[in-house]
């Protein structure tokens, strides 16, 4: 069986955005990955490589393609998502053109930085990529990194491209995902926020794509459980937690609460992110605290906690 085709990408309402573990000296601290691989493994959550909490845009492509490389190795029972995106146009279809080449899943495709285009220029760019892509592939709404959003006609407009599977929307307004709803009916539309989880299943959400997940693969499991079949209650909690890991520009926060819990052996982040922006690490403690009590409430399983 192929990579294509390996998994059913609907089996899995969780995608984790993972972090790439550095050592201190900023080299890939590739024993820390595996670590974190397999965590999501027995999770059961699919994986989203070299986003924007992997710090992907920070990295050269030899150091990308030796992540890949590496992560394709571990031949894990969960599927990979890559993060697509940049400004040259032909440099992000070369890199598309190298994934092709990989056992990956899917693609995740981030509307284009800095440059702010409109709908004919996001038009051309998406279906360019599209065009290129061999696996399904997440339009990835996030303007508070791009400085524009991706736009519902061009949505639209590409609506039945067999590569177009669904989207992320992260702009953390509720109205803006059901818009996109609307715009792409039958799509497979996800959260990309943690803390409105709640709110954008209600408004017909497929799915997570998880920051939060990084630090609690199993409980978050168990969170988009509860919503996508309407049993979960703690909003507060869950909201704490996350916002607690978005207190300052993502992902230090995650991995300063992963090297306190000793999963990740540094908080080393590439420059011009730095672990020392956030100064107070016990509040992100407290709430490592409140998630594990509320799974111990809400699964038998307590030797699970994650």
């Amino acid at each position: 069986m192929s990579a294509t085709n390996r998994f059913n990408l609907r089996d899995f309402p969780l995608w984790t955005a993972l972090i790439t573990p550095f050592t201190h000296n900023g080299d890939v601290d590739y024993d820390d990955l595996l670590t974190l691989l397999k965590a999501q493994e027995e999770a059961n959550n699919g994986i989203v490589l070299l986003g924007s909490t992997g710090e992907a845009l920070n990295l050269d492509l030899a150091t990308k393609q030796a992540i890949i490389d590496f992560c394709c190795e571990q031949n894990l029972n969960v599927p990979l998502m890559v993060g697509v995106g940049g400004t040259m146009l032909q440099d992000t279809l070369d890199w598309i053109g190298w994934l092709n080449q990989k056992p990956i899943h899917a693609l995740m495709m981030v509307t284009p930085l800095y440059s702010k285009p409109g709908y004919h220029g996001q038009k051309a760019w998406f279906n360019a990529l599209l065009d290129a892509a061999n696996v399904p592939c997440v339009l990835y709404n996030v303007p508070g990194r791009t400085a524009v959003s991706l736009d519902f006609n061009t949505v639209n407009d590409l609506l039945h491209h067999e590569k177009f599977y669904g989207i992320k929307e992260a702009s953390g307004e509720v109205d803006s995902f059901k818009a996109y709803c609307r715009a792409a009916p039958g799509k497979v539309m996800f959260c990309g926020d943690d803390a409105l989880m709640p709110e954008f299943t209600r408004a017909g959400a497929h799915g997570l794509i998880s920051v939060v997940s990084n630090v609690w693969p199993r409980a978050t499991h168990l969170y988009v459980k509860q919503n996508l079949n309407s049993t979960f209650l703690d909003i507060s909690v869950w909201r704490k937690a996350s916002n607690a890991l978005m207190c300052v520009s993502n992902p230090i926060p995650v991995k300063r609460l992963l090297n306190a819990k000793e999963v990740i052996k540094s908080a080393f982040l590439q420059p011009p992110l730095h672990a020392n922006d956030l100064t107070d690490v016990m509040p992100l403690i407290q709430q490592d605290q409140a998630i594990k009590d509320w799974y111990m409430q809400n699964t038998k399983y307590s030797k699970h906690i994650s």
